[in-house]
This record gives C-alpha cells, structure tokens and sequence, in this order.
C-alpha cells in the first residue's frame, strides 16, 4: 500500500521565503519609448519611475563649454543615427555644465528618438537588467536610451562598479545599437588610488606578486568610456557673459508679463557696474566661477529685482 507525502513548506516558512523574494528579485522591467525620461528608485526590488521632464534649458544656453558641448553633441548624433558611438565619462570642476548638458541633450533631440535613464551609483547592479528590457523593445522601435549617471565614483570596498564595467565593455552583449552610458563625476579617476600603495609597491611592503596590477585595476573603470570630456574652471570674463545670458533671459520673461524692464546694461551694451560687482561678489562668496554660479546669481538678482518693481507699485 503506497503512502502519499506532502511536501507543502510550513505557511510561516513560505511568509519567510515571499519576503525574502520581495527584497532581492527585481521585478520585470517594462519600458515605454513614447516616455521621455525614467529615473531607477527604489534599490534592488525598485522600479523605473517616469519623469516628467521641464525641457526650457537649451544647448544654447549652455556657454563657456563650446568644445565639450560639440564633442557630446557629435557623439550622440551619431548614436542617434546608429553610427558606432562611445560611452562619455564627463569630469571636472563643479557647477560647470555636465548635467545640464543631459537635460539640453534631451531638449534638443526627444524628436529624434532620445530617450534618458537616470540610475544612481548605488543601483548600478539593476543595469544588467535594464539593458536586458531595452534589448526587449520591438525592432521597429527607432528611440535610443542614454543610462546617465551623476556624481558617479567609489570607493575601494564598493564593488558594483563591476555591473558598470561589464555593461561599457566587457561582458559578451556590451556592444549595443540602443545604449550608451553618459556618467559625470567630479574626479577623473573614478576608483580611489592610494598613496600607500605606491609606497608599499615601492618599499617593497605588499604581499601581492604582481603589485601593479590593483593599480591597473583603479584606471580601467575609466578607460572603458571611449569619450572623456573634461570640464576647467573658468575665467572671470566667461562667467560673466554667463551672467548677461542668463538675466538676458530672465529680462524677456519679465517683459512678456509685466511693463517693466529690468535694467542690466551699461551704454556700451555690457552689464552695468553694479550688477558686474555683485555677480563677482556673488562668485566670491561661493568660493568660484561656473556656470551654475551664475544661473544662481542671475535668479537671485531678476527675484530681487521683481520684488522691489511690486514693492514700489503698492
């Protein structure tokens, strides 16, 4: 006589095991390429949330970085019309344009089929699987993702760099028609190096047989992105330009509302003195010049400016 044997698990034992699931299987990823631009929240079991994108900044906008604007602009033309194109690693000096150039690249070329995904650093280990979903778009689908990631850099006991270094150039499936990766960071050696380990290497202090090889290992994270563009501080000149642009463009909007004009220039067509100082002093006391400053100082001076053209009506 057989006897039968359940094997159901215990309920409380399948909570466990629904629960642990829920916390380390990422969901299946859908995207829509009539969405402009997602943003990845929620860590490992998050999802691709869609943005609603503000599409006022322009390339034109964008001034005192000429070369590095036509360098990203060429590479991604040529991505866009499915020409061989690089991964871009955009480094430098704070405030001075990387991530507004992502938001101006999307302004200019939506219509042409761009389409953004923002991901942190530390959800770097989901780009596998985003890939995965954008390789998964039917073949007619002629719109092409740039997985852009801000502030990108790690520190030595930080391993999900290694997904990053397997989707730029390394894993069988990395050459692609319809990603790339744009990252910015403010240090051009994205994996910390260490002085020590020059030293031990030096003093012959390490265990290692082939010492120069951690310090190959620290490089080759940034050698992957075929495109780096570096990002200078600028010159006292540029940055004010920066800041004529700016309040130029603040001066319309206020007079495509109002019956005031904001006055900002000398005789000469230049700014005037007193607005000059006060963008320099504004620079000052954030300790440089950049385009970012800039745009700060230009709302802050046509917010003020506004304010006192109300204060004087009432």
């Amino acid at each position: 006589m057989s006897q039968s044997n359940n094997y159901a698990l215990p309920a409380p034992l399948l909570e466990l095991l629904g629960q642990y699931l829920q916390e380390h299987v990422t969901p299946t990823i859908k995207i829509d390429s009539s969405q402009l631009a997602y943003r990845w929240v929620g860590g490992r079991t998050g999802h691709l949330q869609p943005l609603s994108v503000n599409l006022f900044l322009s390339l034109e906008d964008l001034q005192g970085i000429d070369v590095q604007k036509a360098k990203l602009v060429q590479n991604t033309r040529q991505f866009l019309k499915g020409y061989p194109a690089n991964h871009v690693l955009m480094t430098g000096t704070r405030g001075a344009g990387k991530s507004s150039l992502i938001r101006a690249l999307l302004q200019a070329y939506h219509s042409e089929g761009l389409r953004i995904i923002e991901i942190a650093r530390d959800d770097l280990q989901v780009l596998d699987k985003i890939r995965a979903a954008i390789n998964a778009l039917p073949e007619d689908c002629t719109c092409r993702y740039i997985v852009y990631c801000d502030d990108l850099a790690f520190n030595g006991q930080d391993e999900s760099y290694r997904a990053l270094k397997s989707v730029l150039d390394g894993a069988l499936d990395s050459e692609q028609d319809k990603l790339l990766v744009y990252a910015t960071s403010n240090r051009r050696r994205l994996l910390p190096q260490m002085m020590k380990d020059n030293l031990d290497i030096y003093n012959g202090q390490t265990d290692e047989v082939n010492p120069y090889e951690t310090i190959d290992e620290t490089v080759s994270l940034s050698d992957r992105f075929g495109l780096s563009l570096t990002f200078h501080p600028m010159d006292q000149q540029t940055y004010l330009q920066i800041v004529q642009h700016y309040l130029r463009l603040e001066q319309q909007k206020i007079s495509a509302h109002t019956d005031h004009d904001m006055e900002m220039n000398a005789e000469d067509g230049s700014l005037s003195n007193k607005i000059r100082m006060d963008a320099l002093r504004w620079a000052s006391e954030r300790g440089g010049r950049s385009g970012r400053v800039a745009y700060q100082f230009s709302r802050y001076w046509s917010g003020k400016t506004q304010l006192a053209i109300e204060d004087r009506k009432s």
